[in-house]
């Protein structure tokens, strides 16, 4: 019996020596295979984002090469206006009724400081490829070789006091400058719209081969309230209009209504035309708040744009519409863009906004850097940078030492104020 019992003890012991090495063994293969997977799926991940940052950076380069022989044809309505030309929110004919109920823009009551009028300004298309202006800043043309002499627009003003209504008849522009000297003539027309609100705008026909063409358009404005009128500002652009490229900015007119007697009178004016300038005056051009985030399991890099201050004044009301867009340079190439929504009448935005760029596999941020463009946005025109500002290893300052921070504490959330430059 004692060795009956033996034998017993000793076959429990190995059983249980057996099942626990076999316990052992599934969890170190459960583990294993764990791993396995879990390495070819960061390897995975990692070649897509290797392989989508393979194919921005192609896009880049294909678009930097081809940028300069890329050209939008202007859409151009097919219905022409005859005689008569009426604000977007003209009333049916028969609801004249209807005219007390529509809200009002909401024009303040007081003058327009001239000082406020925008000065000399960079213009950056909001499409692809290149504006007139941006061509003669980038050739380093002098301003002085524009013409001194831009021509005249002669125009009217009435006020309707029974349909709240402003009318404005845009009669003809005189002594125009040809858009190619060698050929004479250009093909003018013009746009208007209300300041300050900017909810108002309208444009003429486009006339044909002329110098001096003769419109005879009214536009009509409803929903403004007599006392609104001696805050409203008329700004008029002319242009010459090009089939096959962009539409030249020829000039602009900038027509405070305070002081003048509309509102008891039809009065008639005649403006020249001024040149639309291309730099800014010397004054700041503000300051921008990013924060800056390396994720490098992740090849991730994200970018919070929270806010600006001190913006110069871009519109005739002494504010702007500000918004920025953001760019991911590859070794100088532009690979990838962000913008933030546009902040209407401010000159200290705050965007609170974040964005994220995926960066080279295996390369760090050395070959990366940030782009920041603060523009303001415009109805009429095309939109115009305020400043630039580029962050990354090239660069020198305050940029250099916040990307280097970047750098040495991934992970990290780094904000830092910026002076935006030219």
């Amino acid at each position: 019996m004692a060795v009956i019992e033996e034998q017993h003890s000793h076959l429990d012991t190995v059983s249980g020596a057996t099942i626990a090495g076999i316990c052992v063994g599934c969890i170190v293969f459960l583990i294993s295979i764990t791993a396995v997977a879990y390495k070819c799926y960061r390897r995975r991940v990692m070649r897509n984002a290797q392989n989508r940052l393979s194919s921005a950076i192609k896009k880049g380069l294909q678009e930097s090469n081809s940028g300069s022989m890329k050209k939008s044809t202007p859409v151009r309505s097919s219905k022409i206006m005859k005689s008569k030309g009426t604000s977007p929110i003209t009333p049916p004919d028969g609801e004249s009724k209807l005219l007390h109920k529509m809200p009002s823009p909401g024009f303040t009551q007081t003058g327009i400081d001239p000082s406020a009028i925008k000065s000399e300004v960079y213009v950056e298309n909001e499409k692809d490829g290149a504006t007139p202006e941006k061509e003669e800043v980038m050739r380093g043309e002098p301003l002085d070789e524009r013409p001194v002499k831009l021509g005249f627009v002669n125009f009217s003003v009435d006020y309707d006091p029974n349909k709240t209504a402003l009318l404005v008849t845009i009669s003809n522009a005189t002594e125009l400058p040809p858009r190619d000297p060698t050929l004479g003539g250009c093909d003018p027309y013009i746009k208007l719209q209300l300041l300050p609100e900017k909810k108002h705008k309208c444009k003429t026909r486009v006339l044909r081969k002329t110098l001096n063409p003769v419109y005879d358009e009214t536009f009509t404005f409803f929903g403004i309230n007599a006392n609104q009128l001696q805050g409203i500002t008329l700004h008029f652009v002319v242009l010459s209009f090009d089939r096959f490229s962009r539409d030249e900015i020829i000039g602009e007119i900038i027509h405070p209504l305070a002081g003048s007697e509309v509102g008891q009178k039809e009065v008639t004016f005649t403006r020249e035309i001024s040149a639309r300038h291309l730099k800014f005056r010397s004054q700041g051009r503000g300051d921008l708040l990013v924060s800056l985030c390396y994720q490098p399991a992740a090849n991730r890099l994200g970018v919070v744009v929270l806010k600006a201050r001190n913006l110069p004044k871009m519109d005739i009301t002494g504010l702007s519409d500000p918004y920025v867009k953001i760019y991911l340079l590859y070794n100088g190439q532009r690979i990838a863009k962000k913008k933030t929504h546009v902040k209407k009448r401010t000159l200290n935005p705050v965007f609170n906004e974040s964005f994220l760029f995926d960066v080279p596999y295996n390369e760090g941020l050395q070959n990366i850097s940030l782009e920041f463009l603060v523009l303001d946005w415009d109805r009429m025109t095309k939109n115009e940078v305020v400043g630039r500002l580029e962050v990354g290893v090239k660069c020198s300052g305050q940029e250099l030492n916040h990307w280097n921070e970047v750098m040495n504490c991934p992970r990290k959330q780094i904000a830092e104020w910026h002076k935006l430059k030219e």
